[in-house]
């Protein structure tokens, strides 16, 4: 689709987590998080390249005990994308990876005990220019909040969220991020609504233990969804019990769908029906394995039959309807030729990457001369 976006997206401020601008007019950020043990660097490094190049800009990494903030280090030092370390109740492990070169700490300043402990980690982070991120999360509130709401409510995540909040205003400090997640949609969406008319911070969308690889896809798009829809969300994470990879695969497909991102080929493709002159489904499921590699923004219509194929393959960089004998392939909206049924996927293919190569020939052309 050619047109713009109509979400109008909150106002918020910006901070950087390492060379990737959170907030303000920045795109939404996409990030996942490793599964590995972190003392594990060889899997974790190699990890984290596969989510570098799935297209995640921000990856979280666990860092629960100093043996792993030192195994982080060397991580740091292997990998490129920007890295937030995830700690909860140790200062001592903020302080450690702070000067290791984290990018952003993920840990709640409530937790880690007395002032004096608190004011050293947000002035090692002030030192080394290091955000922070709130992270609140409905199964582990404060003991007083839950006694007080009497179960995980929108606004005992916000209240939780405020007091982290009020910390780090207390102490001058401002770069930073909140999430206030929830397995559950509707409680998610509820804190996310509230928190935003109290902060100008960015925050960090998220339906968190949302479930396995369907399930918590389809959970995660509808709770996301609205989000995004009311412009709340400067970063995304969708949680998913499966591949990292898989999340940050369905974290683009969001953003597409809602126009918030361009990445990688979107698919316009019919569900397939008798009306289909080639197997619409099987050729589907070849070519997204094919071409997820590709990193220019493309639009490709695959459709079964004559009924929708030409109104949708018109609207396309690139598009097939299908036909009898022959299929028609159109390019930039207009007829260009016919493809047979044999080797279809590999033709495909070849039309899908040389379209791309051209697209991004192009727009490289226009930055350099802006």
């Amino acid at each position: 689709m050619k047109f713009e976006s109509p979400i109008k997206r909150r106002k918020t401020r910006q901070i950087m987590v390492g060379s990737v601008p959170v907030g303000g007019d920045a795109p939404i950020a996409v990030q996942s998080m490793t599964n590995t043990s972190t003392d594990d660097i060889d899997a974790t490094v190699a990890q984290i390249l596969r989510l570098e190049n799935a297209g995640a800009d921000i990856v979280r990494v666990s860092v629960p005990t100093m043996e792993a903030a030192e195994a982080f280090g060397e991580i740091r030092r292997q990998v490129s994308v920007p890295l937030v370390a995830d700690i909860h109740f140790d200062y001592r492990i903020a302080l450690r990876v702070a000067d290791l070169g984290v990018d952003c700490l993920r840990i709640n300043p409530g937790n880690i005990g007395r002032e004096k402990r608190i004011r050293a980690v947000i002035d090692k982070a002030r030192e080394h220019s290091i955000p922070i991120r709130i992270g609140v999360n409905a199964g582990s509130l404060e003991k007083d909040i839950q006694k007080k709401y009497g179960e995980p409510t929108p606004a005992a995540l916000v209240e939780s969220a405020m007091r982290h909040i009020d910390i780090l205003d207390q102490l001058d400090f401002h770069d930073f991020k909140v999430s206030v997640k929830a397995s559950d949609v509707f409680m998610a969406v509820g804190a996310y609504r509230q928190l935003s008319q109290q902060i100008d911070q960015p925050l960090h969308l998220g339906i968190t233990e949302a479930g396995g690889f369907r399930a918590g896809a389809v959970k995660s798009a509808v709770g996301l969804g609205m989000l995004l829809m009311d412009g709340i969300g400067d970063t995304i994470r969708v949680s998913l019990a499966a591949d990292p990879v898989e999340e940050v695969k369905v974290g683009y497909d969001i953003l597409k769908s809602l126009r918030l991102r361009s990445k990688g080929v979107n698919f316009i493709a019919c569900p397939s029906c008798s009306r289909q002159n080639f197997d619409v489904v099987k050729t589907m499921n070849e070519l997204e394995m094919r071409v997820e590699d590709i990193p220019t923004a493309l639009d490709v219509a695959v459709i079964g039959c004559i009924v929708n194929g030409p109104g949708e393959a018109r609207e396309a960089d690139l598009g097939l309807t299908g036909g009898t004998p022959n299929n028609l392939v159109y390019v930039d909206g207009e007829p260009s030729h016919k493809l047979g049924q044999g080797n279809l996927v590999d033709e495909l293919e070849s039309l899908i990457r040389k379209k791309a190569a051209e697209k991004a020939a192009l727009d490289a052309t226009i930055i350099a001369k802006s």
